[in-house]
């Protein structure tokens, strides 16, 4: 009877050091058994976990997706005999987080020292991206989402809500000009952000109790708040990113504030993770730690109503 755990820790080992040499020195086995471990795993599977050549080795997709379930797998049962042996003030293991690249810049990546010395045993994958994630099917523990959540099975703790900033290069604004009232918009042009159905998002206004929506041309679309940010340095259109990112543009003068008098309607920001009985208490410190951080954040704003009245009332300009 193969034992699973083992065969397990072996397979990501093997994967870890891209070799089953060094894989079976690390583990003191000798290299026959760690090659006959992956291949009892693969007969057990009914699939192949890796492509063997004389140079290299790799995943195949089921092995891809193999790895990163036993990953999160064995660092459960780490956990467990961690929490029978009274050490859950020692949380360990991998974390598996994703976030939109705004955030991780200007907020999380910077503080990350503070959660690596409160949890030291902790093993942070970040990814870096504004797609919409899988929670489950890419194994990922939780990630920082944007806006409003679609109803589904994931918990969602809110965070607060992020300022925006209406604002362009100085080259921009010596070649087109500094709008004054949101009627000179229709003369002006924007770099557009996509939303996740890959459509622009338009321009939005607090007017009163209410958001007015503005549709704002330009000649380039991008769905990454860096690329966003890079787009408005460059001259290439004004620009509404989160005022948390384009803080240090604003005081450098690379980036120049439009329209003060009308502020971009804060967006709301979160963190996702998978609804079950138990959640991990690695998830819970992690999110917790979020929770503090976005707090004490400056440009994070946490009354949630606001947004909500405002959005009830958007109207197209």
């Amino acid at each position: 009877m193969i034992d699973r755990i083992q065969a397990m820790r072996t397979f990501i080992r093997i994967v870890d050091t891209n070799s089953f040499t060094r894989a079976a020195e690390s583990l003191d086995m000798p290299r026959a058994t760690a090659t006959t471990l992956v291949q009892n795993l693969e007969a057990l599977l009914g699939t192949a976990l890796l492509v063997r050549t004389t140079r290299r080795l790799s995943l195949t997709p089921e092995g891809a997706a193999y790895y990163e379930r036993c990953m999160q797998i064995l660092a459960d049962i780490d956990e467990m005999e961690a929490s029978l042996r009274h050490s859950t003030d020692q949380l360990s293991g991998r974390l598996r987080v994703e976030m939109p690249g705004a955030l991780a810049t200007a907020l999380v990546l910077p503080a990350l020292d503070d959660f690596h010395e409160r949890y030291p045993n902790i093993d942070l994958a970040i990814g870096v991206s504004n797609r919409t994630v899988d929670l489950v099917g890419e194994a990922v523990d939780c990630s920082i989402q944007l806006g409003e959540l679609p109803d589904s099975g994931l918990v969602a703790r809110r965070l607060g809500t992020l300022e925006h900033v209406t604002c362009a290069s100085p080259d921009y604004l010596e070649r087109y000009g500094v709008p004054t009232d949101l009627d000179d918009l229709a003369h002006h042009v924007a770099v557009n952000c996509m939303g996740h159905n890959g459509r622009a998002v338009n321009f939005d206004f607090e007017v009163g109790d209410s958001a007015l929506n503005v549709k704002v041309d330009g000649f380039v679309k991008v769905n990454d708040e860096q690329a966003y940010l890079a787009c408005g340095l460059q001259g290439l259109g004004l620009i509404q990113p989160a005022r948390i990112a384009a803080q240090p543009y604003l005081d450098s003068g690379r980036l120049r504030e439009v329209l003060p008098q009308w502020k971009p309607v804060p967006m709301s920001v979160s963190v996702a993770y998978v609804k079950s009985r138990r959640v991990s208490p690695r998830v819970r410190a992690f999110v917790d730690w979020l929770a503090v951080l976005f707090e004490q954040a400056e440009h994070v704003d946490q009354d949630m109503s606001r947004v909500r009245q405002l959005l009830r009332g958007l109207h197209p300009a």
